[in-house]
């Protein structure tokens, strides 16, 4: 059987299950949520810059966004609460846009 020890969306077990397969599984706590969902961010990070087109591109910023929505969620705040901050940054300092890459600063 494998063995995977990672955090899945809400409805793998259901899946799972209807598969006719047998699995285990977990309710972690918040401390445990927490460090999951950071190294799940990781995951779909790596398989994002890993997509070789357009479509899985897309799929796997879904994903992200998603972790990024439980992860606010987890601290107690809404992703409007993130947004809100995001667009205060980018008033600050600026968006992605121009696609600058910084080569260095004279000291």
């Amino acid at each position: 059987m494998p063995t995977y020890n990672k955090l899945v969306r809400d409805y793998i077990p259901k899946i799972i299950a209807e598969t006719g397969k047998k699995y285990s599984s977990k309710i972690l706590d918040q401390t445990e949520y927490i460090k999951e969902l950071r190294k799940k961010s990781y995951e779909e990070l790596d398989e994002y810059i890993n997509a070789t087109n357009r479509e899985e591109a897309l799929e796997e910023l879904a994903d992200l966004l998603e972790i990024i929505y439980a992860l606010a969620e987890s601290h107690g705040e809404s992703i409007e609460k993130v947004e809100e901050l995001r667009r205060k940054k980018a008033e600050k300092r600026g968006r992605f846009k121009e696609k600058i890459l910084l080569i260095d600063v004279e000291k």
